[in-house]
């Protein structure tokens, strides 16, 4: 399950996107805290600290405002373009009963006797929404294909799901599958080069024109 983390955070009394840019450059990441009727309140975190719990999948966070700390989901990541550095985190507060809604990652575990056989592994779903305390968040939804044949799929709703989990998808959704491997013939293109086995024939009745030519090269002799 997720593990609360505290990240440190204080007041942010400017706002804007020249501050905000001020604040990235000093080793900081502007962010709002919301939620359960209360005032939205503008934060600055320490870029360090919010790098290190994103990398480990940490979605449930401890804000620490001096003496006072809300648990809260780490939302939504704003990221640059590229998707090298964070711009903005949204925290949404969270009750230690609460049930919510949020995104996990899919993990594929163990090795498809299809694939091993020639079939491709394909993955339609990486990520399933799914509902459960705020507390009770996995880190990822594990499924098993080690008995994954070819031309057999997951399906939603043969998961095996930790408890007090809901997966919220469709339950026929296919998570993975194992197709047969498609092997494409080759095809002519007008004005290409023939290819070996094309020219061949040519070769070979060329061969034979040319000795027709000779015997009759020997009997005018």
């Amino acid at each position: 399950m997720a593990e609360a983390v505290v990240l440190s955070a204080q007041q942010r009394n400017e706002q804007g996107t020249h501050n905000a840019r001020r604040l990235r450059k000093g080793g900081k990441i502007p962010a709002v805290l919301y939620g359960h009727k209360e005032a939205t309140v503008p934060l600055t975190l320490s870029r360090d600290e919010l790098y290190k719990a994103v990398r480990q999948g940490v979605r449930l966070v401890d804000v620490q405002q001096g003496d006072k700390s809300e648990k809260a989901l780490i939302r939504d990541v704003q990221w640059d373009p590229l998707g090298h550095d964070i711009l903005h985190v949204d925290f949404a507060r969270v009750s230690m009963d609460e049930r919510i809604e949020v995104d996990v990652r899919v993990e594929l575990r163990g090795t498809a006797p299809g694939v091993v056989a020639g079939g491709v592994l394909n993955q339609p779903l990486h990520t399933l929404k799914i509902e459960c305390l705020a507390i009770s968040i996995p880190e990822s939804i594990r499924v098993s294909i080690a008995e994954l044949q070819i031309d057999q799929a997951i399906q939603v709703a043969s998961l095996t799901l930790p408890e007090g989990v809901k997966v919220l998808n469709d339950p026929d959704a296919i998570i993975v599958q194992c197709a047969p491997k498609v092997v494409e013939e080759a095809v002519a293109v007008p004005g290409a080069a023939p290819t070996a086995e094309q020219a061949e024939p040519e070769v070979i009745g060329r061969q034979k024109a040319e000795e027709g030519e000779d015997e009759a090269d020997e009997k005018k002799k």
